[in-house]
């Protein structure tokens, strides 16, 4: 924690310290934490510690793993439901929105709740959606369970990144983001494989059913494995700031998820809505933040560094999620791949950015981010310049090739973004700093594929009548990627600014 000179929000974690009274039902408990804590910043992770972080890094591998299984079973689910694929849409669609409206509500959480309760609320939730999702008939069942679902993995991942800064020194903080990495990267392209096997056998309900026991036995042996690693502050929830979160980050990510549909009305009023509410929520953020109580302190953009690998993190995220839907669609599409050869085309590329992430998060600790973020982003400019080369004739391996490069380049980026973004900050932003990461990523996201989609289907419309609809759509998809290359210039300059931040950072005094 910071010293004399402490902010207004570490006077605050302070200020709410138990009192000797109230020690004795923790105090054992307490003891053993700060030992870990004191050993783990002495140089090396004691063995509760990683029997932590160890069960931390599961449960999020599981909910991650969750998200996309069911991108495979969509068709099934469609025709067991008799709905249509709009409709279908929604069980992706609501799951972006809910990460959306709870991930800024973390930072809050994990001030006001112990660490364990945390977790618990986070396992609990995705358990009971996953039970919902299994048992439930009809598709508001499905949905509901979706929706739960997706909260708990919300709360997941920042409660994950915390922990991690909270119990992991400076100089060792790469090799566990690099694990961490591995697991946000390896999950999603092993969720649509297992959901493919179990739907070789099994009906649509057992990819959450199978899932189940699995996230009810993390949920047990978190409860007696994580300690309270925080002291609780009684922060007060604004309740004016949800609803304008949920207005702001909800109406952005659905509005750009609509980008290309039939009913631009709708994307129109969503993108508006979302854009007004986000000035809202930040205009309450920053009065709120004159007594501490913002939902998601704003502050964390005091800290040049962390604003900066912000901005390079979401232009990585946007470049991610815009390939992750351009691709197939050219696969398909384009080159009339089968969905089989499409999986297997771009599985390599996936597990490959999972295996390198813990390589990368050692030399990271070893000889900091500049000489891996800049090869690393000359890679994934290489990509694209493959990919700004697709047409009707293009051999499968160029874009085999093409996206093992991304995944190389976007694997030396995102393992020191992650470190160097909350590692830039003071541990009293940590909470907040996580929630505004996970945040960035489900915005920028949706911005990406909205950016793919808008440019690809704008290009592919203009060219001349009797184009065939494959040199339509390819002259479409080498606009996107030469334009998605061009923002990505943008992002090369800013690394260029980022270094290792120093352990702890210095508050300075009265500091806001």
């Amino acid at each position: 924690m910071a010293g004399p000179g402490v902010s207004r929000v570490g006077h605050r974690l302070y200020r709410h310290r138990p009192t000797a009274d109230h020690l004795p039902p923790v105090k054992a408990e307490m003891t053993t934490t700060e030992e870990a804590l004191s050993r783990a910043r002495a140089g090396g992770l004691p063995r509760e510690s990683v029997r932590v972080l160890g069960v931390l890094l599961v449960g999020a591998f599981v909910v991650i793993l969750n998200e996309t299984a069911l991108n495979v079973a969509l068709s099934r689910i469609m025709a067991d439901l008799g709905i249509d694929e709009r409709t279908a849409q929604w069980l992706t669609t609501g799951f972006m929105l809910t990460m959306a409206v709870v991930i800024p509500v973390t930072g809050w959480l994990m001030e006001r709740l112990p660490t364990r309760t945390v977790f618990g609320l986070a396992m609990s939730l995705f358990s009971l959606g996953t039970l919902i999702a299994a048992v439930g008939w009809g598709f508001p069942g499905l949905l509901a369970g979706r929706l739960v679902q997706a909260s708990g993995t919300a709360i997941m991942m920042p409660l994950l990144m915390t922990t991690v800064m909270e119990l992991v020194p400076s100089d060792q903080r790469g090799r566990v983001m690099g694990t961490i990495s591995l697991v946000i990267s390896a999950a999603p392209a092993i969720g649509p494989t297992m959901s493919g096997v179990i739907l070789q056998f099994l009906p649509w309900r057992f990819v959450f059913a199978l899932v189940l026991p699995i996230a009810l036995t993390i949920l047990f042996v978190g409860l007696r494995q994580v300690p309270n690693l925080n002291e609780t502050v009684m922060v007060k929830l604004d309740t004016l700031s949800v609803p304008l979160a949920a207005l702001g980050f909800g109406g952005l990510v659905y509005g750009l998820s609509q980008v290309g549909s039939t009913n631009t009305t709708g994307m129109e009023i969503a993108l508006g809505a979302g854009v007004v509410g986000l000035g809202l929520f930040v205009w309450r953020q920053l009065v709120l933040q004159r007594s501490d109580a913002a939902l998601l302190d704003l502050r964390t953009f005091s800290h040049p560094i962390f604003s900066t690998a912000i901005a390079v993190m979401a232009i990585a995220m946007a470049v991610l999620f815009g390939t992750i839907i351009a691709l197939p669609l050219i696969l398909q599409q384009v080159l009339h791949a089968e969905p089989l050869f499409v999986g297997l085309l771009t599985l390599p590329g996936a597990l490959l950015m999972g295996l390198l992430a813990p390589g990368v998060g050692r030399l990271y600790d070893r000889i900091g981010p500049r000489w891996l973020m800049v090869p690393g982003s000359l890679f994934v400019l290489a990509a694209f310049g493959l990919f700004a080369r697709v047409s009707t004739t293009t051999p499968w391996w160029q874009l085999l090739t093409a996206h093992v490069l991304l995944s190389i380049g976007l694997a030396c980026l995102f393992t020191p973004l992650f470190t160097i973004s909350l590692g830039s900050l003071p541990p009293h932003l940590y909470g907040h700093g996580s929630a505004m990461v996970g945040t960035v990523q489900q915005v920028a996201g949706a911005a990406g594929t909205a950016l793919f989609v808008t440019v690809m289907s704008s290009v592919a419309a203009l060219q001349p009548p009797g184009t065939p609809l494959e040199e339509a759509l390819a002259a479409g998809a080498r606009a996107s990627f030469l334009s998605v290359g061009a923002l990505w210039l943008v992002g090369i300059v800013a690394i260029l600014f980022l270094r290792k931040p120093a352990d702890p950072p210095a508050v300075p005094a009265g500091g806001h």
